[in-house]
Formats: structure tokens, sequence, C-alpha cells
């Protein structure tokens, strides 16, 4: 399962997607996470079905300083990666 995700609120500079690499990482998704301009944060997860949506799940609290206010979640056919990294 691939999903494209959003993540809005106060996302940046909070260490998100190093939070996001180590969660992934522990679930054993591949993709890929980064900042955006606007300040959300993109990623692409993908793995098995109930993986994705626990990660989904956590992407919603996200790391202690954090403040989650919208994730957008669509399906995606990227091709697949085979490891989660930061990316600029």
């Amino acid at each position: 399962m691939n999903k494209h995700v959003l993540v809005s609120g106060v996302v940046q500079g909070v260490g998100y997607r190093a939070w996001t690499q180590r969660e992934a990482g522990r679930r054993g998704l591949v993709g890929w996470v980064r900042n955006l301009a606007d300040g959300r944060v993109e990623a692409l997860l993908q793995g098995d079905e109930d993986t994705v949506a626990d990660m989904l799940d956590a992407l919603h609290q996200g790391p202690a300083m954090a403040q989650v206010t919208a994730v957008d979640v669509q399906a995606s056919d990227a091709p697949l990666s085979n490891h989660f990294e930061v990316r600029g």
C-alpha cells in the first residue's frame, strides 16, 4: 500500500521529519518525508495496509512539540523504495 500524506499544523522545527523517519523505520515502512515551503510536511508511506494505517494514526500525534491540525491522505502509485529517507 502506498499513501501520499500532507501534515498541517506546527510540524516544522519540532523534529517531525526525524520522528517520522524513526517511527516509519521501527514499523518497517519505506518511503520519504520532507518539509514544504508552505509549512506542511509531506510524506510517502509504503508498506502493508495495517502498518501504514498504524503509521497514519501516529502522524496525527507526531513528536512532543508538534501540534498537528490535519493529516490529508491520498493513494499513491509512486514506485516502491527500499528504505525510508528524509528529503530536503
